[in-house]
């Protein structure tokens, strides 16, 4: 969910469903907080409307903007039971979380979440084994396959991919500093 909308508890959110219709009054959808300590919600939703390209959303129990307030920054989800079958090669996110990151065979890490809206392709936030997030494209011309049982993704990356977006090391960032003192 992206912002309030209106006073009676309504917010917006971005759709990421390719299933038409997705949404519907009496549903119930699962709330994924951003927060680690948060605790899920299960919503009902009372009722639904497009608006500006967001879906706006009004919950049962969501009366007021400070309530609506809490649900902006959550993912929200639809119950396992309600999902719809995918066809083959497709996957949901929520299935992706957890998953291990193999590159040509070698363990890159585990997948913590996945951003859309950075480009085309929606991008794996995985950390390696040294707690660096790393931005892995998830696209089909980098990918081999995928395993939700085993929660294992195996992809071929270009070289130098995942050195593009490493953090810096102290060194690099001491040299970046020099550098820009210079040009001063």
């Amino acid at each position: 969910m992206v912002k309030t909308q209106g006073r009676r508890g309504e917010v917006g959110g971005e759709i990421f469903s390719d299933v038409p219709g997705r949404f519907a009054v009496g549903m119930k959808l699962l709330t994924l907080p951003r927060q680690p300590d948060a605790r899920r919600r299960e919503l009902k939703v009372e009722s639904l409307w497009p608006h500006k390209g967001l879906l706006v959303l009004k919950f049962a129990g969501v009366d007021s903007i400070s309530e609506a307030e809490a649900l902006v920054g959550c993912e929200l989800q639809v119950p396992r039971s309600q999902r719809s079958e995918l066809r083959p090669g497709w996957n949901y996110v929520s299935d992706l979380i957890g998953c291990s990151v193999f590159d040509h065979g070698r363990d890159i890490g585990r997948i913590e979440d996945v951003q859309f809206g950075a480009g085309e392709a929606p991008l794996l936030i995985v950390r390696d084994a040294a707690g660096r997030l790393l931005e892995i494209p998830f696209v089909e011309a980098y990918l081999d396959s995928v395993d939700v049982e085993q929660k294992q993704v195996r992809m071929k990356l270009p070289e130098g991919l995942l050195e593009v977006n490493a953090p810096l090391t102290p060194e690099e960032k001491r040299e970046q500093a020099q550098g820009t003192r210079k040009k001063h």
